[in-house]
């Protein structure tokens, strides 16, 4: 069993790279924006915000908004709201992976609609701890809340998720890249 994810602090502290000043400006305003510290690299950050421009030597895991390499923890498009940032910086800092769903086109046929719901960090840590098989009294030793707060969150997974189990919850956050066991 690989072991749980940290449970992320309230504010992260975190870094941005850009390739330019204006966007340099614009993904710290998205920082501030989701109520988190702004760092300069060498402080060690919890997390990277980059437009791309970050390279391999990155202090911690980074968020790319616009970038199509597979090397960032976490990949959103260019016009990510601060919610969206605020939730996919804290999965990187918690050691997972995250990927915007991408829209299909619908010029080959009807294809199968998956929701486009943004889970909250805490539904992600929920998730990772069904992954990794724990009872949710477990997840709740683990995570540090009641019982009835985890069973809160699972019931909000399954209908965020559109499921009906946990196995179906982790296999559907498995194929949408919400969580890397």
């Amino acid at each position: 069993m690989s072991p749980l994810p940290a449970i992320a602090p309230t504010c992260l502290r975190v870094a941005v790279a850009a390739s330019d000043t204006a966007t340099r400006s614009r993904l710290a305003e998205l920082v501030t924006q989701s109520g988190h510290q702004l760092v300069e690299m060498a402080a060690l950050p919890d997390a990277v915000l980059t437009d791309g421009a970050a390279d391999g030597a990155s202090p911690a895991s980074a968020v790319s908004l616009g970038a199509a390499d597979e090397g960032f923890a976490g990949l959103l498009p260019p016009d990510a709201t601060a919610a969206q940032v605020d939730a996919a910086l804290r999965a990187v800092a918690a050691g997972l992976t995250v990927r915007a769903s991408i829209q299909q086109s619908r010029n080959f046929g009807p294809l199968p609609e998956e929701p486009s719901t943004l889970l909250t960090p805490r539904e992600i840590e929920v998730l990772a701890a069904l992954g990794n098989g724990l009872s949710n009294k477990a997840a709740a030793r683990h995570l540090g809340i009641s019982p009835h707060t985890v069973k809160f969150h699972v019931e909000s997974l399954f209908r965020k998720l559109g499921v009906a189990s946990r196995a179906e919850a982790v296999a559907k956050g498995l194929r949408r890249q919400i969580v890397e066991l």
